[in-house]
């Protein structure tokens, strides 16, 4: 769509205006400095405060007693895990998502396990973060407005998506005011609550004792850690937030790994600190569930009670609002996530390969589009149930961590003999294997009946799509290296047989698209010369360097991008005059193929108005379901545009097997 055409005015002011691909501080501008970060990617885990931990203090509920041991572990976890990602930060520096760790150091079949539960999670994340703020700001309406929950949520989705199709700085720079009055009115609770029980603090440790000499009488040991199981894994959703910064490093200031590793601090020390001091608040106040609130709704009213009446409402008030609000912005790891590793697994051919384009805000709109469609499926499936979403939630996290504590302890395993830092590599590592595996075995055990045999069936489901997927592009791989096995014929041919041209000064000009210097291009310049004999005396040969999740990583990268396609087309200038033909190479750099290709086509056009284009395409003998979804007809899209203006246009076919 043109810019000054009415849809494209409307996509400027909703997803604003295209990014120009050749200013130098682009990547400057779209990365996040650590702070932001910890907004953008840290909001996952720690807005699960407004969930995780009530949920496993209702797990305890005829044993609150137990409540500082769970939230010990708690906070063991989570040191554990930041420890352990901050090593794969090191590892891969440019992103070490569980997708791409258990790829290299794993194999391919750990490595689409890993991806595919990766993406369930992260929908699954966008949708349980959504409707947990939809319960909080509803939690301050009165009953008969608990119908509209599940219409606010899907609108919030929607919002969510489209604030993210404009860029992720833009969209963390708007949440950041809410994520640190979020991070105030939530410490400024804690310190409230404990403050009020100061005297009641040395009788803790001493309820503590006797509730779990009481549980084990009750109980026995079996059940007490049967118990205490459950009530972690309930609450494991706690911890899902913290893989997304080795995920999320591409979009992180340089030096990203300095970046990393300290946004990853800063998520790690803020979601120890509020799970402890929230779980720590329930116990000394008490709180009991009401019905229509959440368990922090009904602490902040308990430590306000006897505040002034506009004081203490203004600060609930506050208080449910930001953590509405953060919960929102939680779904912003499941869209900066969720869409990075659907796009390296597009790169690696496990999914479409549209899924690795490029928006012209630099987005991969595709993908984001998918997760935010998929999150709203899920909240219409479960009703918006944050009580069954943190069913489904959680396992499939904890297999990513376990396939990535794996693989990272197998990699310092290999280098024992070179890196004299294996030892407390695989020390910490190892840990965090036997931590997120241990619990990834009791939270599966615990949730399978309940429901999350639905996660793991969905999950199973995606890695056989993402088989098939990688099955066709293997074929179609094959078919095609068929053509460009034959290259070196073809130009041998195309050198050796005279050329018919037309009588000097009658010739017309071609416009030659191609998508490289490869097999398809060379065989469609062969046959054109063939189709069309003494018509065609100059040819001017159209490439476009598509700018992907792949290539978009740096000035540097698109520099070599740029060079690389300005040399391939010379390579096609240089074939066309061995045979005596003039010639001449348009290139240019896109995220967008078709409109890029439109763009310097028109400009052919411009200089030549009597010239023919010519695009070669792919003849499968067999078209299926599959080669339409997977494969690119620009050709024919390009076709209809000049169609309808006039301009001749000829799709020459090269047959594959």
């Amino acid at each position: 769509m043109s810019e000054g055409s009415f849809w494209g005015r409307l996509k400027a002011a909703v997803v604003g205006r295209p990014r120009d691909l050749s200013d130098r501080s682009l990547f400057h501008k779209l990365s996040l400095v650590a702070v932001l970060a910890w907004v953008g990617l840290g909001a996952d885990g720690l807005s699960s405060s407004c969930y995780g931990p009530e949920e496993t203090y209702k797990a305890l509920a005829d044993h609150p007693a137990l409540t500082v041991l769970i939230a010990l572990m708690c906070v063991g976890t989570i040191a554990v895990l930041c420890a352990s990602y901050r090593q794969i930060i090191d590892l891969f520096p440019t992103g070490g998502g569980g997708y791409l760790v258990a790829s290299k150091l794993l194999g391919r079949g750990a490595g689409v396990v890993s991806g595919s539960a990766l993406l369930v999670d992260y929908v699954l994340t966008i949708a349980i973060s959504i409707a947990s703020g939809a319960d909080a700001l509803f939690s301050l309406l009165p009953p008969e407005y608990q119908p509209w929950k599940v219409a606010f949520a899907l609108a919030g989705v929607a919002g969510m998506t489209v604030l993210n199709l404009r860029g992720v700085r833009e969209s963390v720079m708007v949440q950041a005011p809410v994520f640190f009055l979020f991070v105030a009115t939530h410490a400024v609770a804690i310190l409230v609550a404990v403050g009020m029980h100061l005297t009641d603090l040395p009788g803790v440790a001493e309820r503590t004792s006797s509730g779990l000499s009481a549980a084990h009488s009750e109980l026995g040991l079996v059940g007490i850690a049967l118990l205490l199981l459950r009530a972690f894994s309930v609450g494991a959703g706690t911890y899902t937030g913290i893989e997304a910064v080795s995920n999320g490093l591409p979009v992180l200031r340089e030096p990203q790994v300095q970046t990393g590793k300290r946004t990853m601090t800063y998520m790690g020390v803020s979601l120890g600190v509020t799970v402890f001091g929230l779980l720590l608040a329930y116990l000394l106040v008490g709180v009991k569930p009401a019905d229509g609130k959440t368990l922090n709704a009904v602490l902040f009213e308990s430590i306000t009670a006897g505040w002034p009446g506009w004081a203490g409402g203004t600060f609930v008030f506050l208080s449910l609002v930001s953590a509405t609000a953060l919960l929102f912005i939680a779904a912003q790891a499941g869209f900066v996530g969720g869409p990075r590793v659907l796009a390296n697994m597009a790169l690696d051919r496990w999914f479409p390969t549209r899924f690795a384009a490029l928006s012209d805000r630099f987005v991969t709109q595709n993908g984001l589009l998918l997760m935010g469609t998929a999150a709203a499926g899920v909240l219409l499936a479960t009703g918006g149930s944050v009580g069954l979403l943190v069913v489904l939630y959680s396992i499939n996290v904890f297999l990513t961590f376990t396939l990535s504590q794996l693989g990272m302890c197998v990699h310092w395993v290999k280098q024992r003999k070179t890196d004299h830092r294996w030892a407390w590599g695989l020390a910490v590592n190892g840990v965090g294997l036997l931590l997120s595996g241990g619990i990834l075995v009791a939270t599966t055990a615990i949730k399978f009946g309940e429901g999350g045999w639905v996660t793991l069936v969905v999950t199973a489901a995606v890695v056989g799509v993402a088989c098939g997927v990688k099955w066709h592009y293997t074929r179609s791989t094959e078919q095609v290296r068929e053509l460009d096995a034959a290259l070196a014929e073809v130009e041998r041919d195309t050198t050796s047989t005279p050329f018919p041209r037309p009588p000097a000064g009658h010739g017309r000009t071609a416009i030659l698209l191609c998508n490289g210097y490869n097999g398809l291009g060379v065989h469609a310049f062969y046959r054109v010369s063939r189709m069309f004999p003494n018509t065609f005396d100059r040819f001017v040969f159209v490439l476009v360097g598509v700018v992907d999740a792949g290539s978009f990583k740096g000035a540097e990268e698109i520099e070599r991008l740029k060079a690389s396609t300005d040399e391939q087309g010379e390579k096609y200038v240089a074939l066309c005059r061995r045979v005596g033909l003039d010639a001449e190479s348009v290139t240019g750099l896109g995220s967008d193929l078709l409109a890029t290709v439109q763009k310097l086509t028109d400009e052919a056009l411009a200089r030549d108005p009597e010239a023919v284009v010519f695009a070669g395409q792919l003849a499968f003998q067999q078209e299926t379901f599959l080669t339409r979804m997977l494969h690119n007809f620009v050709a024919f899209a390009l076709q209809r545009v000049y169609c309808r203006r006039g301009v001749p246009f000829v799709v020459v076919p090269v047959r594959v097997k």
